[in-house]
C-alpha cells in the first residue's frame, strides 16, 4: 500500500485527485493539504511513501517543503504535479532530487503508473513535454493544454465553446485562462493570444 500525501491549493482539483487516487487497490491518500505550511505541519508528526505536490501553494511552495524535507533527512519521495512546465522550476526540482515532475493535465492512468515507478522501482519521471522542454533548453512556460485553450481562443471560441471542445467544464476553462494572464502578464485574453504569439509560444 502506498501512503501519500497530496497538497494543492485548489479543492476542487485536490478532492477529485485524491478520490481518483485512492480508487486504486494499492493507494491510500492518508493526508491532504492546502498550503505549504499544512504540508510541513503533517510531516512533523507523520511518514509517507510519497508526497504529491504542487509547486505553487500559499505559506511556502512546493520547493520550499522539498528543500525543508532535504535538510531535515525525510525519506518520502516527491512527486511534482503542477500546471508550471517552465525550465526553470524542472532545473530547480531536479536539484533537489525530485523523483517525479508531472503536469496537472497528465491523465490519471498515467499519474498512476508514474507513482508506482517511483515508489516501487525506484525511478524517476518526468512528463515528455516537459523533458523535451528541459534537454532542448526551450523555456516555454505553457502546456500542451495552454497552448490548445490559446489557440481556440485565437480562433474566436467562447469560454463555453472551448470547454465543449476539450471536454472540460467551463470553470477549468476559465481557472486556465486566469493562470495564462498571469503566466503572460496579459489583461485579457486577446492580450495573452498575442504575447504568446509574439514569444512564439503558440
Amino acid at each position: 500500500m502506498i501512503r501519500m500525501l497530496l497538497a494543492d491549493d485548489q479543492n476542487m482539483l485536490r478532492g477529485a485527485m485524491a478520490t481518483m487516487l485512492d480508487l486504486e487497490e494499492d493507494f491510500f491518500v492518508a493526508s491532504q493539504a492546502a498550503t505549504g505550511e499544512e504540508v510541513l505541519q503533517a510531516l512533523e508528526t507523520k511518514t509517507y511513501d510519497l508526497l504529491i505536490l504542487d509547486i505553487e501553494m500559499p505559506k511556502s511552495s512546493g520547493l520550499e517543503v522539498v528543500d525543508w524535507m532535504r535538510q531535515n533527512n525525510r525519506s518520502e519521495k516527491v512527486l511534482m504535479l503542477t500546471t508550471f512546465s517552465t525550465a526553470a522550476y524542472v532545473k530547480e526540482a531536479m536539484k533537489m532530487k525530485v523523483e517525479g515532475y508531472l503536469l496537472k493535465d497528465t491523465p490519471s492512468d498515467q499519474l498512476a503508473l508514474a507513482v508506482r515507478d517511483i515508489v516501487y522501482l525506484g525511478r524517476t519521471v518526468i512528463s515528455p513535454e516537459i523533458t523535451y522542454q528541459f534537454v532542448q533548453g526551450v523555456d516555454n512556460p505553457l502546456s500542451k493544454r495552454e497552448k490548445q485553450i490559446l489557440h481556440l481562443a485565437e480562433r474566436g471560441y467562447s469560454t463555453k465553446q472551448i470547454a465543449g471542445e476539450l471536454f472540460l467544464s467551463p470553470g477549468t476553462v476559465r481557472n486556465y485562462f486566469s493562470e495564462l494572464m498571469d503566466k503572460l502578464g496579459a489583461q485579457n485574453r486577446s492580450q495573452a493570444v498575442y504575447i504568446a504569439k509574439e514569444k512564439e509560444y503558440i
